[in-house]
């Protein structure tokens, strides 16, 4: 059985999908970008804003079915371009213990929703 999770303290979907699933234990979150999710704008600053608003986008989603990046298991981070791999790293390192950090890949795609530079999605085990 799988229950939608959803927050307004994260960006409403801009499509046919949730902003994340819990199925059993295990909560599949959908990618987010760095739409602030009071106004819907994007926050394109510069890549760590950016990447700062995704991670607050995900922690809202984690929260919301009580759980914190401590029980994120795997990430996908898709770059626009992977000289930004350095600066999305140290943002997103921030946000996690190098001794329990999860599983991750990151890849370079030619484009991304919006055109934005980065999106990150995760998959959490209570």
């Amino acid at each position: 059985m799988k229950h939608i999770i959803t927050t307004k303290k994260a960006p409403a979907p801009i499509g046919p999908y949730n902003q994340a699933i819990l199925s059993g234990n295990t909560l599949y979150m959908s990618g987010q970008v760095a739409f602030n999710p009071d106004t819907m704008e994007l926050v394109l600053d510069d890549i760590s804003s950016e990447t700062h608003q995704v991670m607050k986008n995900l922690k809202a989603v984690l929260e919301a079915a009580d759980m914190t990046f401590e029980n994120v298991v795997k990430a996908t981070i898709f770059l626009s371009d992977m000289a930004n791999f350095g600066d999305v790293n140290k943002v997103y390192g921030n946000y996690f213990n190098d001794d329990t950090a999860p599983a991750r890949e990151t890849v370079e795609v030619a484009n991304l929703p919006k055109y934005v530079n980065v999106e990150i999605s995760m998959i959490a085990v209570k």
